[in-house]
């Protein structure tokens, strides 16, 4: 194991998503309330689409037989517009005006276009010969009722949506959003906007954190700030329990000090503690656990290591209870190291650093040289996270490395 007692960042990840699925029964939305959410089950068509031969250009639709010698002069008996098609037959020697997305009539195979075309009245001069279903888009070319185009999981993105709607589904099941209910704690802490005490700091990370959920799928239900004594931080628990939160992020106060409460708040509230401490920088202190069948993630209260374990852990964790089927998939890319790196120790570091533009294929990702958990200005600098694992051996600029893009996209 990596580090001493301490669990690694692959094993923690596990048993955070372990059983985590569709976190209760589905609900049927309109689809213009169904962006970025994601499919409970299989979407199939409810109609062909098209549901007939169209023209896919302005001409005249023919029978092939016709002009197989040109020029070959045909009577035009009609015309045939999208949504005002031609409702007749055409014959030998015959011919219909047609634009496109109208429907062919019967009769017709093939389509000249107006440029190969003269006209003189009704009478109309094919200058070019075309192949057999020229210029036609074949009943079903798109799709054929009963098809299943979109899978359960699937988020629904803006080419979703009009699909589903092509496929002429007007409300659609999708996962509930899985609810979170997030609880900063500590004495220090006061809400943006108000003056700091001597002995106080501004609260940030329930904001980012926040946004990482309503990102990844999930609806917040902010607890506030708590203070440090086991009334406050225990009463927050019951409300989360009581709004039937799917997961509860404690933020803070989950290490063993003599103001660290919220472990034995959340042991005193029913919790079984899954793991404590983990074999990572930053973020070493989390924490995983349930209450009944709320799930507990107590995230570390320095900034940055709050942001990244929420990036790791609890971002996958929402898409896994929104039904995603890749809520566990390895988000990192190759790319090479901008300057030297050090041997690392026993934990997995993720190291925020500047990634620019492509060398040899792959981006360059160069460390920052300051790394302090507390320090958001450097993280807001940053592009990315450098993953050094365990005991990894010196690199050199140049050499190739993983790393996880920031701000992008859950």
């Amino acid at each position: 194991m990596a580090g001493t007692n301490l669990l690694p960042v692959a094993d923690a990840l596990a048993q955070i998503l372990e059983g985590a699925g569709i976190a209760s029964a589905p609900e049927s939305v309109p689809l213009s309330q169904a962006h970025n959410r994601r499919l409970a089950a299989d979407l199939a068509a409810r109609r062909t689409q098209p549901p007939a031969a169209l023209s896919a250009m302005d001409g005249y639709a023919v029978r092939r037989a016709d002009i197989e010698t040109v020029p070959a002069v045909l009577t035009m008996i009609g015309t045939s517009a999208a949504g005002h098609g031609f409702h007749g037959a055409v014959k030998a020697g015959e011919t219909v005006r047609i634009f496109t997305g109208a429907p062919l009539p019967e009769g017709t195979d093939t389509i000249v276009i107006q440029e190969d075309t003269d006209a003189s009245g009704n009478s109309i001069t094919m200058k070019e010969s075309e192949p057999l279903g020229r210029h036609v888009r074949a009943a079903g070319l798109d799709f054929k009722s009963g098809d299943v185009l979109l899978e359960k999981g699937r988020r629904l993105g803006p080419v979703e949506l009009a699909l589903a709607a092509a496929m002429n589904h007007s409300h659609v099941e999708v996962a509930r959003r899985p609810l979170v209910a997030i609880l900063a704690t500590g004495d220090e802490l006061v809400a943006p906007g108000t003056e700091p005490g001597p002995d106080q700091i501004v609260a940030s990370n329930n904001f980012a954190v926040a946004a990482y959920v309503e990102r990844a799928g999930g609806q917040v239900l902010d607890l506030g700030i708590a203070p440090d004594n086991f009334p406050d931080i225990e009463a927050a628990i019951r409300r989360a329990r009581e709004a039937n939160a799917d997961v509860l992020v404690t933020l803070g106060g989950a290490s063993v000090g003599d103001h660290d409460l919220v472990q034995d708040a959340l042991k005193n509230e029913g919790m079984d503690l899954g793991f404590w401490r983990i074999a990572m920088r930053p973020g070493k202190p989390l924490m995983h656990g349930s209450i009944g069948d709320m799930r507990v993630l107590g995230l570390p209260g320095n900034p940055v290591s709050a942001i990244v374990c929420a990036i790791l852990f609890l971002v996958p964790l929402v898409r896994a209870l929104t039904g995603d089927p890749g809520a566990g998939e390895d988000i990192s890319i190759p790319a090479l190291l901008g300057e030297d790196m050090r041997e690392n120790d026993t934990r997995q570091d993720y190291v925020r650093s500047r990634v620019s533009g492509l060398h040899d294929g792959a981006p360059v990702a160069t460390p920052f040289s300051r790394q302090d958990s507390s320090m958001l200005g450097t993280l807001a600098q940053s592009q990315g996270l450098i993953i050094r694992p365990p005991f990894a051996p010196a690199a050199k600029k140049g050499d190739a490395c993983r790393v996880i893009l920031l701000d992008t996209p859950a």
